[in-house]
């Protein structure tokens, strides 16, 4: 979270003349409830489950840029099926640079703690192993949405 997915997602895809799809906007407009909601009432293992179904149907459309969450990728299902759909690039980012960007957000039910950065930093590391299985890694940290998009035509030009 707070690394650009969506802001970037949504540049590349204009660049490639692709469209675009964000994993959570996907599954709050078909659940007609937010993300924070379906945590505190149906919990995180339920939102996985809608998480997994999405990403399993997404991922089997050409020309999509998709922006996955960023526990999605602690579903092996979900690494599979974004590898056999495309290229998988994981943006990551300093976790102060993470909190300056999502801030006091309510939007992020696993950043409503009372220390946001000590989340952060767990969760990182938490996640690491699975977020080195990506093609590509590009810390956004000092890097604007465009210059993202930018680097992953870069990287993926000859895949």
């Amino acid at each position: 979270m707070g690394t650009g997915k969506t802001t970037a997602g949504r540049i590349l895809a204009r660049r490639l003349g692709y469209a675009f799809a964000d994993v959570d906007e996907e599954i709050e407009r078909e659940q007609g409830v937010s993300i924070p909601r379906i945590f505190s009432e149906m919990g995180e293992a339920y939102f996985r489950t809608l998480e997994r179904e999405k990403i399993n149907e997404l991922s089997g459309r050409p020309g999509l840029v998709i922006s996955a969450g960023g526990g999605a990728v602690i579903d092996e299902r979900n690494i599979e099926a974004m590898r056999a759909g495309g290229v998988i690039v994981c943006l990551t980012a300093a976790p102060d640079a993470i909190v300056k960007r999502v801030g006091n957000s309510a939007n992020r039910p696993l950043l409503n703690v009372p220390d946001p950065m000590s989340r952060i930093v767990e969760l990182m590391g938490a996640r690491e192993r699975f977020y080195s299985k990506a093609d590509f890694t590009i810390d956004t940290t000092a890097m604007t949405p465009r210059d993202v998009a930018e680097e992953i035509i870069r990287l993926t030009a000859n895949r």
